[in-house]
């Protein structure tokens, strides 16, 4: 493997696409220390400390991942690429919905350029709402729990902290969402999804320095983790990375035949192929969406000063168990739900009956489209169901290791999941430039397989 990165920058195409994807990520990082004018940095600090200790209730916890800790210095980049991700999902979902979107959406390439430009008309107006949103949030007397009394967020709240703050906002999510595009265009992997990958990867030394902290106390009697507590993590750590691949990669086959046609003097078809149908269809988008919906409320009551509310919003918190069932019943329904937005067995069914293709033992037409469901939701059960084990394994290594929140976040939960499907597709591409100019790939047998 590590032949097969020094051969990725003897390559000159492929060198530039390495470099310029690293200087992009480079900007990112810098974006992320550039403060917005008029907060209290100590006091933020201090709240979002109050906060991480009770593992990020509220949907700023959320956004505060997503974006690399930005939101927590409330920095240029604070909302990160969550707006585009948003828009690019609702989009997604309009468009199978919505007849006019699904007719542009086939359009080919005019009609992908057409739907990406709505996608970012979208990104603009929910940076916008949100920014304003956090801007209340931060001048809100509610939103500073934890904190001594008379504490503010915000030095000079008013209208011109809420302009500034949603201009630059904004700017920083726009000037991402571009940053991107870059990416995508000349350099190498899923822009936006290295983007986020890299957010998360920024937390990682801190983390490590919490953890370095639990085990360095002068007397072992005094430490918090002991030695064999950290191996065992560690090789947990290694389990729960080679299950979140194999999962990620899994998927089932299903054999296709084509009927033999003779035109003229020639035969077409009479070959055979299969449809690849994944086990984990939704991915993290389904962890994203549960999240949000049950984060949602405790967000809004953090601004309604009203106890009963405050209560009512309490039980639905990390650490109680209306929380998980409600957390994995919600998984598994967007589980199934992102699946059956995204894959149409009817009309899966109906192309192969054009092209003369059937499934051995199933004739074509409606049997097809039914067995393919069969199937498709069996599958997605046994997706869900580890995507639900995993969304919830940092709160159960919180509670077996006694280790906080943001350590935890490394062994499970939606940043595994990013971080192991991003590598994949990134280290995926640079094997199909290796394998092109006749280098050996990252494996001595067998090529690497991206989450698409």
């Amino acid at each position: 493997m590590l032949k097969a990165f020094a051969n990725c920058f003897k390559i000159p195409e492929l060198r530039v696409k390495i470099l310029f994807t690293l200087g992009i990520i480079a900007v990112y990082r810098v974006g992320c220390y550039i403060p917005t004018p008029g907060i209290n940095a100590a006091a933020l600090a201090e709240f979002f400390k109050t906060l991480s200790s009770t593992a990020g209730g509220t949907i700023f916890g959320m956004i505060n991942m997503f974006s690399g800790g930005a939101l927590s210095k409330m920095t240029l980049f604070s909302l990160g690429i969550m707006p585009y991700i948003s828009s690019s999902i609702i989009m997604q979902l309009l468009t199978a919905v919505i007849p006019a979107l699904e007719k542009i959406a086939k359009e080919g390439h005019a009609g992908h350029q057409k739907i990406n430009q709505y996608t970012r008309y979208g990104t603009l107006i929910l940076s916008l709402v949100q920014s304003y949103f956090i801007a209340l949030w931060l001048e809100s007397p509610m939103a500073v729990q934890g904190l001594a009394q008379g504490v503010q967020l915000v030095d000079n709240p008013g209208l011109g902290f809420r302009l500034i703050t949603v201009f630059s906002l904004t700017a920083g999510t726009l000037l991402l969402m571009w940053l991107g595009e870059q990416i995508q265009e000349r350099g190498i992997g899923n822009g936006i999804s290295l983007i986020i990958t890299a957010g998360i990867i920024s937390r990682f030394p801190e983390a490590l320095g919490d953890l370095i902290l639990l085990l360095s106390p002068k007397t072992a009697s005094m430490r918090q983790i002991q030695p064999l507590t950290l191996l065992i993590m560690i090789f947990f750590l290694v389990g729960v990375v080679i299950a979140v691949t194999l999962i990620t990669q899994g998927q089932r086959k299903i054999p296709v035949q084509y009927a033999r046609r003779v035109v003229g003097r020639k035969v077409y078809g009479g070959h055979s192929t299969y449809i690849p149908l994944k086990v984990d269809t939704s991915g993290v988008i389904a962890i994203i969406f549960a999240q949000s919906v049950l984060l949602f409320p405790a967000t809004i009551a953090s601004f309604i000063p009203n106890q009963a509310l405050h209560s009512v919003a309490n039980m639905i918190m990390r650490g109680h168990v209306l929380y998980y069932s409600i957390y994995g019943l919600l998984i598994l329904f967007f589980c199934y739900f992102y699946t059956a937005i995204v894959f149409n067995p009817v009309d899966v069914a109906e192309n192969m009956k054009k092209v003369g293709g059937f499934i051995p033992g199933v004739r074509p037409g409606t049997p097809t489209a039914d067995f393919l469901d069969f199937v498709m939701t069996r599958i997605t059960l046994a997706g869900a169901v580890f995507i639900c084990i995993i969304a919830v394994m940092p709160d159960g290594i919180m509670a077996a290791f006694k280790v906080p929140y943001l350590v935890a976040s490394f062994f499970g939960g939606t940043g595994v999941l990013i971080m192991v499907g991003v590598m994949l597709d990134t280290m995926k591409q640079i094997e199909s430039h290796l394998l092109m100019r006749h280098y050996d790939g990252f494996m001595k047998s067998g090529h690497i397989k991206g989450r698409r």
